[in-house]
């Protein structure tokens, strides 16, 4: 802990900012679903953290934590009013999860924290009670902090935590982040879409299976969710009528877990699972290509 009255120069102040900036854009990424947009605001408050007099900054951690937080809802609040213009179901942004890049994921829930499945249903959510929930499920942060970040009483913050736990729990499609369940699924899945083997498909999936499908107005793909198993199946007989799956089919971990980026016809997709009681409860297709030149870049930069 850094005392009253310690100077910082700039070098250490970099330093310092970069040791934490995975854990910030993690925080930034729950918050918000788009690692542009987090990205963005972990870049501003790095600008806004060499600006400062360091020397009042007891805690760094602390200090960048409420930085990022703050600038994130205020991000969000003005993305929720764009997302409600949106063409078909608004599904978050993906990216490539290695060891450090949103922080550590070395847990289930932490995983969970950060699955398309469960980014999709934060979108339910008030942009304080998205705070709350993020700082509290994922960073694990006492509600005293969690109140002085969102400039509420602890009490509040309570009560938005149990209320957002309460949303997210209700909705049927966020399922424990199991990597190995997942992994077994997606290639059963792949292998049965691939053959058109459609009886094996429809052995993986559960009765209220629910797909979403994420074009945004740039991508052919389905405005409302398909559901139901019987509508799944014929919803994907007639996709591969039409756009033929193309070879090359690549597996990678997005979003804490194993998902396939493939070709139906010219259009990409990251295509995810949601897992539970090992049946496929939930797909989803994400097709826009704005929300895949993240992804795309991180793997140009891999390869």
């Amino acid at each position: 802990m850094r005392q009253p009255g310690d100077t910082m120069t700039h070098d250490v102040a970099v330093d310092e900012f970069l040791r934490h900036r995975p854990r910030l854009l993690g925080i930034a990424y729950r918050m918000l679903g788009s690692m542009w947009d987090a990205e963005d605001v972990v870049s501003d408050a790095m600008v806004r953290w060499l600006r400062i007099e360091h020397s009042d900054v007891r805690e760094p951690a602390a200090y960048l934590t409420t930085m990022v937080s703050r600038l994130a809802l205020d991000q969000l609040k003005s993305a929720r009013v764009q997302r409600q213009e949106y063409v078909g179901p608004w599904l978050p942004e993906p990216t490539l999860t290695g060891p450090s890049d949103l922080g550590p994921l070395d847990t289930v829930e932490l995983r969970e924290s950060v699955s398309v499945a469960t980014l999709h249903v934060l979108e339910q959510l008030t942009p304080p009670e998205r705070g709350v929930f993020v700082l509290r499920e994922a960073f694990d942060l006492p509600f005293a902090q969690i109140a002085e970040i969102l400039d509420i009483s602890p009490t509040n913050a309570r009560q938005l935590f149990h209320r957002a736990r309460r949303r997210v729990a209700g909705d049927g499609h966020r399922f424990p982040a199991d990597p190995g369940a997942h992994a077994t699924l997606l290639d059963r899945f792949l292998r049965a879409v691939s053959s058109g083997d459609l009886a094996q498909l429809e052995s993986l999936l559960a009765d209220d299976v629910v797909a979403y499908s994420d074009g945004g107005g740039k991508a052919r793909a389905a405005i409302r969710p398909v559901r139901g198993k019987a509508n799944i199946i014929k919803y994907i007989r007639g996709l591969l009528r039409r756009f033929p799956l193309q070879p090359g089919i690549r597996v990678v971990t997005a979003n804490g877990l194993p998902a396939a980026l493939l070709a139906l016809g010219a259009q990409s997709e990251l295509l995810v699972l949601s897992v539970r009681d090992r049946k496929i409860g939930a797909i989803y297709g994400i097709i826009n290509p704005d929300k895949l030149s993240y992804l795309d870049r991180q793997l140009a930069g891999r390869s």
